[in-house]
């Protein structure tokens, strides 16, 4: 038994076990800070003020000095909200896929973090030669017996601060972020709810076709790196320059279709409020709908930490030392995981600035964008970047030459398509019949108020009359 234990408990198996753990909460938390950062940058673009009221010191007077504007205990009260929120399940529901769709979409998202290499390596000396092990072997048996019994074998290792050092670790991650449409189309369809299931059909089909372009865009990139290994994807651009900038038009096309995999605006047609209602999660309330809600965002903290390790170089700093993976220090795994995290939370910020900025595509722009632009400019992007692999002329300035001739290839390959096929391709309104843009013969348009009490900006000091 003791063998056993010996051979499976090394100082990997200790570090992946502290990553998960402290990793899942970090992610719930950034999930819970997110909605935060959605609301107050949302109110800054709309010149609002946003959460300002919400502090921690939850009514008592003792804790008055952590009251303030900032509303940092907001997400603390809308978790609260959800959970004392009536649970209700409509009739004629799956009951038990109606539950367990919430789960499905949320679980996927929440252990696609686990093959970030957040810290590095770190060269760990012996148990032994460890300030706190010799500590702890020289108390009572209850507590230094057990720690030695478990913790006496290990020898010095170098170990790569992750959950798991798995050798196809991107591969792991595109099979895990895959599963997450089953969530959402299982609870489109056992809500018993056409709203619902239009909306689950919705996000399937535009699941299923970003994740094309987006495996394309990743070949590109894992074929420059050489190597499926996250760590070793991080020291390649470590030595030879962030990914960005050899391959900015992948990369581009990358966050486009991350946003898109994450059902963020502008690709947020599963749950458009003005056609849907609210999409496949229509009719789930309380905790239920809070899962859902987590998952989209944490679905988008595993985008960006996923596009910072293919073209931000991770936690790698150009010019600074403790960055680099040479530095196998405490210390280094500090700051290490200290940029990485920053770098997500800057992508995360670009995702919501996105959001209240770009309006939401229609459905069938949605699909065309993918079909007739993303998955073709995808595959010429793949094709280059192999012959200029084959050429080993990987270097940033070449692939930034070929870069911009692709950028050129693709503007011209539309204006050619628009100019042989006529507007006929162009994705142009419809008009709507009896509208107010497309009217009715002999019909007036009357767009402005008529009412006075709309008209007048005072209506309390009624400086104009509004009867």
């Amino acid at each position: 038994m003791s063998e056993y234990i010996h051979d499976l408990i090394d100082w990997q198996f200790i570090i992946s076990a502290t990553v998960l753990i402290v990793g899942v909460h970090a992610v719930l938390g950034l999930v819970a800070y997110g909605v935060y950062l959605e609301r107050k940058i949302c109110s800054y673009i709309q010149d609002r003020i946003g959460p300002n009221r919400v502090g921690f010191d939850f009514g008592l007077p003792w804790l008055s000095f952590l009251k303030g504007c900032l509303a940092l205990g907001q997400p603390l009260a809308d978790g609260i909200k959800f959970f004392v929120k009536e649970d209700f399940t409509p009739k004629n529901v799956d009951r038990v896929l109606f539950s367990l769709a919430p789960a499905l979409a949320l679980i996927p998202a929440l252990i696609g973090f686990l093959i970030m290499p957040w810290g590095g390596a770190f060269d760990i000396p012996a148990a032994a030669d460890i300030g706190l092990f010799q500590w702890l072997f020289g108390l009572p048996w209850i507590f230094g017996a057990i720690p030695e019994f478990l913790f006496g074998h290990l020898q010095a290792q170098s170990v790569i601060v992750t959950g798991a050092n798995a050798n196809v670790g991107v591969i792991y991650l595109l099979a895990v972020a895959s599963l997450g449409v089953y969530g959402v189309t299982l609870g489109g369809w056992a809500s018993n709810n056409k709203y619902s299931m239009l909306g689950g059909l919705r996000a399937t089909a535009q699941m299923i076709s970003y994740e094309i372009p987006l495996g394309l865009t990743l070949l590109c990139a894992l074929l420059i790196a050489g190597s499926f290994i996250p760590n070793e994807i991080i020291e390649y651009q470590a030595q030879h320059g962030w990914l960005l900038w050899s391959l900015p038009l992948p990369a581009l096309l990358f966050y486009i279709c991350g946003l898109a995999e994450a059902n963020r605006a502008p690709f947020d047609n599963a749950e458009a409020e003005q056609e849907l209602v609210g999409g496949f999660h229509t009719e789930y309330s309380s905790m239920r709908f809070a899962l859902f809600f987590m998952a989209e965002y944490a679905h988008l903290v595993t985008a960006c930490a996923f596009f910072a390790l293919l073209f931000l170089g991770g936690y790698h700093l150009p010019m600074v030392g403790l960055t680099s993976p040479e530095a196998t220090g405490l210390l280094a795994v500090l700051v290490k995981v200290g940029v990485f995290a920053f770098k997500v939370v800057l992508l995360v910020c670009l995702a919501i600035v996105v959001r209240w900025t770009i309006p939401r595509i229609r459905y069938d722009q949605v699909m065309m964008l993918g079909w007739q632009a993303m998955i073709p400019a995808g595959m010429l992007m793949l094709v280059v970047t192999s012959i200029m692999v084959y050429f080993g002329a990987t270097s940033v300035v070449p692939m930034l030459a070929v870069n911009a001739g692709m950028l050129v290839v693709i503007l011209i390959a539309r204006y050619a398509l628009a100019k042989a096929f006529g507007r006929s391709t162009l994705n142009r309104k419809i008009p709507l019949y009896g509208s107010r843009y497309s009217p009715m013969e002999g019909e007036r348009i009357i767009t402005n108020p008529t009412i006075g009490l709309a008209i007048e900006d005072r209506p309390v000091q009624g400086s104009v009359s509004t009867v």
